[in-house]
Protein backbone atom coordinates (compact mmCIF):
# COMPACT_ATOMS: atom_id res chain seq x y z
CA UNK A 1 0.00 0.00 0.00
CA UNK A 2 1.24 3.55 -1.07
CA UNK A 3 1.34 6.15 1.56
CA UNK A 4 -0.09 9.32 0.75
CA UNK A 5 2.05 12.54 0.89
CA UNK A 6 1.57 14.64 4.12
CA UNK A 7 -1.04 17.36 3.98
CA UNK A 8 -0.14 20.35 3.53
CA UNK A 9 -1.30 23.33 6.19
CA UNK A 10 -2.54 25.68 4.21
CA UNK A 11 -2.76 29.94 5.64
CA UNK A 12 -4.05 33.03 4.89
CA UNK A 13 -2.08 35.82 4.25
CA UNK A 14 -3.70 37.18 6.94
CA UNK A 15 -3.04 34.80 9.33
CA UNK A 16 0.49 34.72 8.37
CA UNK A 17 0.81 38.64 9.30
CA UNK A 18 -1.22 38.02 12.69
CA UNK A 19 1.47 35.48 13.67
CA UNK A 20 4.09 37.86 12.69
CA UNK A 21 3.36 40.13 14.94
CA UNK A 22 3.55 38.31 18.19
CA UNK A 23 6.47 36.11 17.07
CA UNK A 24 9.74 35.94 18.56
CA UNK A 25 11.09 34.27 15.46
CA UNK A 26 10.56 35.78 11.85
CA UNK A 27 8.82 33.85 8.49
CA UNK A 28 8.48 33.77 5.12
CA UNK A 29 5.03 33.50 3.70
CA UNK A 30 4.63 31.51 0.44
CA UNK A 31 1.63 29.95 -1.43
CA UNK A 32 -0.24 29.36 2.01
CA UNK A 33 2.94 28.20 4.09
CA UNK A 34 4.86 29.66 6.42
CA UNK A 35 8.15 28.96 7.23
CA UNK A 36 10.49 30.01 9.46
CA UNK A 37 13.63 31.92 9.25
CA UNK A 38 16.93 30.42 10.44
CA UNK A 39 19.07 32.89 12.56
CA UNK A 40 22.15 34.34 11.54
CA UNK A 41 25.54 33.99 12.96
CA UNK A 42 27.83 36.34 14.11
CA UNK A 43 29.77 36.65 10.61
CA UNK A 44 26.44 37.18 8.53
CA UNK A 45 24.82 39.69 11.04
CA UNK A 46 28.01 41.61 10.17
CA UNK A 47 28.32 41.62 6.48
CA UNK A 48 24.49 42.93 7.01
CA UNK A 49 25.53 45.41 8.39
CA UNK A 50 28.17 46.24 6.41
CA UNK A 51 26.34 46.20 3.47
CA UNK A 52 23.61 48.89 4.87
CA UNK A 53 26.57 51.01 6.12
CA UNK A 54 28.21 51.14 2.83
CA UNK A 55 24.97 51.79 0.81
CA UNK A 56 24.08 54.69 3.42
CA UNK A 57 27.51 56.28 3.13
CA UNK A 58 27.19 55.73 -0.74
CA UNK A 59 23.71 57.11 -1.37
CA UNK A 60 24.28 59.93 0.53
CA UNK A 61 21.72 62.44 0.34
CA UNK A 62 19.54 61.04 -2.74
CA UNK A 63 15.62 60.21 -2.11
CA UNK A 64 16.52 56.22 -1.06
CA UNK A 65 15.96 54.61 2.32
CA UNK A 66 18.67 51.69 3.06
CA UNK A 67 16.44 49.67 5.90
CA UNK A 68 17.67 46.32 7.71
CA UNK A 69 16.34 42.94 7.78
CA UNK A 70 12.95 43.88 10.05
CA UNK A 71 11.46 45.13 7.23
CA UNK A 72 9.07 42.75 5.82
CA UNK A 73 9.17 42.83 1.13
CA UNK A 74 5.93 41.76 0.02
CA UNK A 75 6.47 40.10 -4.02
CA UNK A 76 2.87 41.63 -5.06
CA UNK A 77 3.70 39.08 -8.51
CA UNK A 78 4.16 35.92 -6.56
CA UNK A 79 2.52 36.46 -3.24
CA UNK A 80 5.95 36.05 -1.00
CA UNK A 81 6.69 37.62 1.63
CA UNK A 82 10.22 38.15 3.27
CA UNK A 83 12.64 39.84 5.34
CA UNK A 84 15.83 40.65 3.02
CA UNK A 85 18.75 41.53 4.79
CA UNK A 86 19.17 44.90 3.03
CA UNK A 87 16.46 46.50 1.47
CA UNK A 88 16.99 49.76 -0.84
CA UNK A 89 13.91 51.64 -1.81
CA UNK A 90 14.60 55.05 -4.05
CA UNK A 91 11.58 57.43 -3.63
CA UNK A 92 8.18 56.98 -1.74
CA UNK A 93 7.70 53.46 -0.35
CA UNK A 94 4.86 52.17 -2.09
CA UNK A 95 2.60 49.70 0.28
CA UNK A 96 0.45 46.91 -0.06
CA UNK A 97 -2.84 46.81 1.80
CA UNK A 98 -1.19 45.52 4.89
CA UNK A 99 1.91 48.21 4.99
CA UNK A 100 4.74 45.53 3.45
CA UNK A 101 6.73 47.42 1.13
CA UNK A 102 5.98 46.44 -2.75
CA UNK A 103 8.71 48.60 -4.33
CA UNK A 104 12.09 47.63 -3.26
CA UNK A 105 15.11 48.79 -5.93
CA UNK A 106 17.69 46.93 -4.41
CA UNK A 107 17.40 44.06 -1.77
CA UNK A 108 20.76 41.94 -0.49
CA UNK A 109 20.75 38.63 0.94
CA UNK A 110 23.56 37.16 2.89
CA UNK A 111 23.82 33.83 1.89
CA UNK A 112 24.06 30.54 4.74
CA UNK A 113 24.83 26.69 4.00
CA UNK A 114 20.96 26.64 5.19
CA UNK A 115 19.81 28.88 2.53
CA UNK A 116 22.60 29.54 -0.33
CA UNK A 117 20.64 27.46 -3.02
CA UNK A 118 17.30 28.64 -1.88
CA UNK A 119 18.54 32.26 -2.34
CA UNK A 120 20.04 31.91 -5.77
CA UNK A 121 17.56 30.13 -7.18
CA UNK A 122 14.03 30.21 -6.43
CA UNK A 123 14.09 33.55 -4.49
CA UNK A 124 16.14 35.74 -6.71
CA UNK A 125 13.27 34.00 -9.41
CA UNK A 126 10.67 35.87 -7.08
CA UNK A 127 12.26 39.21 -6.78
CA UNK A 128 13.12 39.24 -10.32
CA UNK A 129 9.20 39.79 -10.69
CA UNK A 130 9.21 43.37 -8.54
CA UNK A 131 9.19 45.77 -11.54
CA UNK A 132 10.99 48.46 -9.40
CA UNK A 133 13.86 46.07 -8.58
CA UNK A 134 16.97 46.99 -10.28
CA UNK A 135 19.54 45.00 -8.42
CA UNK A 136 19.72 41.59 -6.09
CA UNK A 137 23.02 41.38 -4.54
CA UNK A 138 24.18 38.05 -3.09
CA UNK A 139 26.80 38.28 -0.49
CA UNK A 140 28.88 35.17 -0.18
CA UNK A 141 29.50 33.32 3.60
CA UNK A 142 32.60 30.93 2.64
CA UNK A 143 34.84 33.56 0.55
CA UNK A 144 34.85 36.83 -0.53
CA UNK A 145 32.35 36.75 -2.81
CA UNK A 146 29.82 39.69 -3.50
CA UNK A 147 27.45 39.05 -6.75
CA UNK A 148 25.21 41.57 -8.69
CA UNK A 149 22.37 39.89 -10.26
CA UNK A 150 20.95 43.40 -12.02
CA UNK A 151 17.98 44.26 -14.38
CA UNK A 152 19.22 45.33 -17.83
CA UNK A 153 17.70 48.75 -19.86
CA UNK A 154 16.03 45.75 -22.15
CA UNK A 155 14.80 44.04 -18.75
CA UNK A 156 16.60 41.23 -18.86
CA UNK A 157 18.88 40.05 -16.02
CA UNK A 158 22.53 40.28 -16.28
CA UNK A 159 25.22 38.76 -13.57
CA UNK A 160 28.44 40.14 -12.12
CA UNK A 161 30.57 39.13 -9.05
CA UNK A 162 33.93 40.90 -7.65
CA UNK A 163 36.27 39.27 -5.20
CA UNK A 164 38.88 39.95 -2.85
CA UNK A 165 40.71 43.63 -3.80
CA UNK A 166 38.12 44.07 -6.21
CA UNK A 167 34.71 45.99 -5.85
CA UNK A 168 31.08 45.70 -7.95
CA UNK A 169 29.12 48.47 -8.86
CA UNK A 170 25.21 48.62 -9.07
CA UNK A 171 25.18 51.14 -11.69
CA UNK A 172 20.85 51.76 -11.60
CA UNK A 173 21.86 52.96 -8.45
CA UNK A 174 25.27 54.82 -9.02
CA UNK A 175 27.02 52.57 -5.80
CA UNK A 176 30.34 50.93 -6.04
CA UNK A 177 30.96 48.47 -2.80
CA UNK A 178 34.31 47.74 -2.04
CA UNK A 179 34.19 43.95 -1.09
CA UNK A 180 37.78 44.17 1.61
CA UNK A 181 35.12 46.86 3.27
CA UNK A 182 32.18 44.35 3.59
CA UNK A 183 34.15 41.99 4.63
CA UNK A 184 36.31 44.16 7.44
CA UNK A 185 35.88 41.79 10.29
CA UNK A 186 34.93 38.56 8.55
CA UNK A 187 36.89 36.10 6.85
CA UNK A 188 40.31 38.10 7.33
CA UNK A 189 42.32 35.05 5.66
CA UNK A 190 40.08 34.89 2.45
Amino acid sequence: MSQLPAPRHRHSYRTYLELEKYSSVRHEFYDGEIYAMAGGTPDHATLAVNVGAALVSALGDRPARVMSSDLMVKIVATGLATYPDVTVVCGPLQLDPESKVTNPALVVEVLSDATESYDRGEKLLHFQQVPSLKACVLVSHRARLIEAWQRQDDGAWSRSAAGHGEAIALASLGVTLDVDRIYRGVLENA
